[in-house]
Parts: structure tokens; C-alpha cells; sequence
């Protein structure tokens, strides 16, 4: 019987991606091979509990959503998971990923919306990269930079460039929450006529950096 350990599900409103501002109900794996400077989920890295595929569509299908979230974590670390992405995915609903980037996604289901971390040196796991990745991505997939600051967004822009970017997929830049100020990034996107799209973290705003909303 596949099971997978899991931290929780929760239902809230998606803070981020294409599909900010929706209704979600975000499934959150436990562990996490990182440790990002900024890591927000740091209480996932260890404990969850273990749950069959039976229970965690059973806990999904109550909240009648229409997204779904996988994430963690790092999701990806626990491979069950990709058997998870494609039972949800069989189930009706639309499902992204939430990942790293430091892992393959080659057998991620193609219905499911893959959004890629890629880390930036503000992360400290910029080495952790696994650029091959880009190839399989395909154009409803997002790639995400979390911005620390000015070095930071230079080093995105010229991963940018190197990888042709904004021809594989949209191009997601995030201020890092209480570090960099996002109306500075805004400027800088601006100024360079940049083809991203700017997201704040709309979850902590309203809720401040609180887990399981």
C-alpha cells in the first residue's frame, strides 16, 4: 500500500504562482535535502505522520477544491510522491508542484503545473541547482527566483538569459519576505523591462508567516 509521510493538509488560499488569490488545499510532505537561508517550513524537515494514498485523497476530497498543492519540504524527496501527483491528477483536480529544483522532475506527471524553485546565492543552496531540469518543463510550468537582494536579482537575470528563460515557461520573481522590499524589485524590473511576473506572498500579508494557512 503507498503511503507517504506527511506534515499536513491544509486548505487556504494560494499565496503565490498563476493561481494566487484561489482557494487551495495544499498537501505539505515532510523533508526537505536543503536548508535555505530564508526556509519558511523549517517545522517539515522532520516528524509528519504517515498516510496512505486512500487517506490523503480521503483528507483532499473534503474540502471540495479545485487546485491542489503538493509541496513540502521538498516534496520530490519521498518518491511515492509522483505516484501521489498522478493520482491527483486522475482524481479531476488541477494540481501543481512545488519544488526545489535540487531534484529531477523528468517523471513528474505532465498535467501537473511544475513550479521550480531555482536558488539563488541569497539561498546558500545555490550549488544545489540541477539546471537539467529546464528541459523538461514545459509552457504552463513556472520557474521561481526568491530575491534576497540586488546581487541576487543580477545572478536571476543572468540565469535568465544563459537558459533562455522566458521562452520556456513564466518567470516568477519573489521578494525574500522581510529581507528584500519588493517595491525596490519592482523598480528594478521595471527599469530593465524584465518578462517576469513580481509576486509578494500574498499568505503573509494577510497572515503573517503562520503555518497551515
Amino acid at each position: 500500500m503507498s503511503r507517504l509521510r506527511i506534515t499536513e493538509i491544509f486548505y487556504s488560499l494560494q499565496g503565490e504562482t498563476r493561481t494566487v488569490g484561489l482557494p487551495t488545499v495544499f498537501v505539505r510532505l515532510t523533508g526537505c535535502p536543503l536548508r535555505c537561508t530564508y526556509c519558511d517550513t523549517a517545522y517539515a524537515f522532520h516528524g509528519g505522520n504517515w498516510m496512505t494514498f486512500d487517506e490523503i485523497l480521503t483528507a483532499v476530497a473534503s474540502y471540495h477544491p479545485q487546485y491542489v498543492t503538493v509541496t513540502g519540504g521538498e516534496p520530490l524527496a519521498q518518491k511515492p510522491c509522483l505516484a501521489l501527483l498522478k493520482e491527483l491528477c486522475n482524481a479531476g483536480y488541477q494540481v501543481s508542484l512545488e519544488t526545489s529544483g535540487a531534484l529531477t522532475v523528468r517523471d513528474v506527471d505532465p498535467r501537473v503545473v511544475k513550479v521550480v524553485d531555482i536558488k539563488t546565492p541569497g539561498s546558500a543552496e545555490a550549488s544545489k541547482n540541477m539546471f537539467e531540469n529546464i528541459s523538461y518543463l514545459l509552457p504552463h510550468d513556472q520557474i521561481k527566483f526568491v530575491i534576497c537582494h540586488r546581487e541576487d536579482y543580477e545572478w536571476a537575470k543572468s540565469i535568465m538569459a544563459e537558459y533562455n528563460l522566458t521562452n520556456v515557461c513564466q518567470i516568477l520573481f519573489s521578494p525574500s519576505f522581510e529581507q528584500q522590499k519588493a517595491a525596490d524589485l519592482a523598480d528594478w524590473i521595471l527599469n530593465d523591462r524584465l518578462q517576469v511576473r513580481l509576486q509578494i506572498q500574498l499568505h503573509k500579508y494577510l497572515w503573517g508567516n503562520v503555518s497551515g494557512r
